[in-house]
């Protein structure tokens, strides 16, 4: 059975297991979200559920999603995304999704957006050598020959060149849970989840569990 929920990055710790070794994990605030809508083979054409995550006050929400939720009869949510789930039909409006669908031991995927980097060289945005840093040289950081001046007398697509760095959404794959917390909602991952603090975090089931 696929699971799936909206969680927000608190940090990152360590805990020790009763062998006492010690696991760094990252800890995620995991719901409790909300189902707003109930997607159906026979309305739309596909099963999913529609959720919901934290408060959001009214000045902030616009006319088209205060509809929604007024409809709905929910508070009114900071984020809302899309699952498509094997059982949504036995999901209704209202319903809530806590960390306690997971446990420890489960294989899960994680997505969010990675910290953004701003503008960045080459050599830190795609790992490249440096040149020379003797006196004389003239070539320390720079990124090198983008093309040849005849043929093909133009640059390829796909060039390592400086640019915009980070700001993406990662996905990793086949994260560990090591312990959850059902009263508080937490969720404790081993290792390191994308994004800084306080980002939006989307967790699947593993696609491709090991």
């Amino acid at each position: 059975m696929k699971k799936a929920i909206l969680a927000q990055k608190i940090g990152m710790t360590q805990i020790f297991n009763e062998d006492g070794v010690l696991t760094p994990v990252t800890v995620l605030q995991a719901g409790p979200c909300v189902v707003t809508q109930v997607k159906t083979m026979e309305k739309d054409g596909y099963e999913a559920v529609q959720v919901g995550f934290m408060d959001k006050r009214e000045t902030l929400v616009n006319s088209p999603d205060r509809g929604k939720f007024d409809k709905a009869e929910i508070p009114y949510k900071r984020f809302v995304r899309e699952f498509r789930l094997d059982n949504a039909s036995e999901y209704s409006v209202k319903d809530e999704i806590k960390a306690e669908i997971f446990e420890a031991g489960d294989k899960i995927d994680v997505s969010a957006i990675s910290k953004g980097k701003g503008y960045q060289g080459a050599i830190k945005r795609f790992g490249q050598h440096r040149g020379p840093m003797k006196h004389g040289s003239k070539y320390h950081r720079h990124a090198g020959s983008n093309g040849s001046a005849s043929d093909p007398s133009r640059v390829f697509k796909g060039k390592h060149m400086p640019g915009h760095m980070g700001a993406k959404r990662v996905t990793v794959q086949n994260l560990e849970v090591v312990r959850v917390d059902a009263e508080d909602n937490l969720i404790l991952v081993k290792g390191a989840v994308p994004g800084p603090r306080k980002a939006l975090v989307e967790i699947r089931n593993a696609v491709k569990a090991q």
